[in-house]
């Protein structure tokens, strides 16, 4: 909207200084004819514009303008643009940026002690595309397609009415209504191929907010208990986010966990330890890891 466009040139501006009409059409997607049409606007609205002409020259605003803060200090401002920037560094979105330039406007310039940087998140392309298609079908209200592949390595195709997009347990997922099971299901989106928009409507309306972390279409959770070696305290926090609940004369302690059944980040990671670490329950992942062993032992 046009009035969106210009409080997000206006933040610009007041962030940016002095900047080209060419410059200003490039980041806002509009041409530059549009541009001095909006310069004009804002100064009839007593925005303070100025402009010149030149290799150098542009528009800015006096230097003299100051926007009103409302509303939230400026720790407060400063908190909410630490996890826009972590948000941004995961998935590009022109929006958030905008965003962002419009907080940094009413917060006091400077470090912060705190950053999030969740670039690894962003690294897949694939995945960023999916989510721009997802978002796209979620605010359209659109049945989506894709080929599905679970953890038994069964590749089939799958429809589901699209609710929500969210990161957790270091995989982005969605969350959306399967009529298969006439239930909420968690998507893993390194798993989808061939993801599209379908022409079917949404059969239902879906409340996001009140839709936490359903279970896997393909598998459930699992509290798991290990028996560690005290050197393992801060690996077992680091890779496997749970909690001490008992520790031992020797310093050797208990951990617990969740985690869905199977999945193989926190897999792969209780076996790294070793013999240093042993599960305690359930008895189906001692089975589990018991069977695996003897079947590597014999590859070998």
């Amino acid at each position: 909207m046009k009035i969106d466009r210009l409080l997000a040139i206006t933040i610009y501006l007041l962030n940016h200084g002095k900047t080209s009409a060419q410059k200003l059409s490039q980041l806002f997607e509009v041409s530059v004819r549009t541009i001095v049409r909006d310069m004009d606007t804002l100064g009839q609205a007593g925005i303070p514009i100025v402009s010149s002409v030149g290799i150098n020259g542009g528009y800015e605003i006096l230097s003299t303008y100051v926007m009103e803060k409302q509303l939230l200090k400026d720790k407060e401002y400063s908190a909410i643009i630490i996890a826009l920037k972590g948000f941004s560094s995961a998935y590009e979105d022109k929006r958030i940026e905008q965003i962002i330039e419009k907080m940094n406007s009413f917060a006091d310039s400077g470090d912060t002690a705190v950053a999030i940087d969740l670039s690894v998140v962003h690294e897949n392309q694939d995945l960023n595309d999916r989510i721009r298609i997802l978002e796209k079908a979620i605010s359209d209200k659109q049945i989506v397609g894709f080929e599905y592949t679970n953890s038994n390595n069964e590749t089939k195709y799958r429809e589901a009415e699209p609710v929500k997009v969210v990161y957790k347990w270091y995989n982005w997922y969605l969350i959306g209504y399967y009529e298969k099971y006439e239930d909420y299901c968690m998507f893993k989106l390194s798993r989808m191929e061939q993801l599209e928009i379908t022409d079917k409507k949404n059969k239902r309306e879906h409340d996001s907010t009140n839709i936490s972390f359903p279970k896997e279409s393909e598998a459930e959770c699992v509290t798991i208990r290990l028996r560690c070696r005290k050197y393992l305290k801060s690996k077992c926090r680091e890779y496997l986010n749970g909690k001490i609940v008992d520790t031992f004369e020797n310093g050797d302690f208990e951990f617990e966990f969740t985690v869905p059944e199977n999945e193989t980040f926190w897999y792969g990671a209780v076996l790294s330890f070793g013999k240093d670490a042993k599960v305690t329950s359930p008895q189906f992942i001692r089975d589990k890891i018991i069977e695996q062993c003897m079947d590597i032992i014999h590859s070998y």
